[in-house]
């Protein structure tokens, strides 16, 4: 029998990206009955929590690559979920703004997350929840490049 391992066990970013792709996916299929794919939500919230933001701001709120997310608001804009806003008649600038149809499909959708992240987290109790959130951000918090 092979020996045994543990070192990607005690790696901390590897236990991170197993537990981030395996909730994608799962919300992948949760809001799959919404109509709303997991880039699509991620903008949605982001746009819900953070007001009109431009591609450049909100490609690192939702950490989706500009290109991509681009591609994901001509999609939302196309079925009214957000528009593209010139900032002050300055056409240079763009915003993209949630319309109502998208802060319905948010409200919808999120409950979908929220039970997500319940079943993703049930091995926690309610006060280990709480501070692996808070040393979670001291962390994000630390190594963030921007003010949001």
């Amino acid at each position: 029998m092979a020996e045994r391992h543990d070192e990607l066990e005690h790696f901390t970013p590897y236990l991170m990206n197993r537990i981030i792709a395996r909730y994608n996916r799962a919300v992948e299929t949760a809001l799959r009955d919404a109509g709303i794919t997991v880039a699509q939500m991620r903008a949605l919230a982001a746009l819900a929590e953070n007001g009109p933001r431009t591609v450049g701001e909100l490609s690192v709120l939702t950490v989706i690559k500009q290109s991509t997310l681009s591609r994901v608001l001509d999609g939302m804009e196309a079925a009214g979920l957000v528009q593209r806003q010139a900032e002050d008649g300055d056409n240079r600038v763009r915003r993209i703004v949630l319309t109502p149809a998208g802060a319905a499909a948010h409200k919808a959708a999120w409950p979908a997350m929220l039970s997500m992240q319940d079943q993703h987290l049930k091995a926690l109790q309610p006060d280990e929840r709480k501070t692996l959130n808070r040393m979670l951000l001291r962390v994000f918090y630390d190594i963030r490049h921007h003010d949001y």
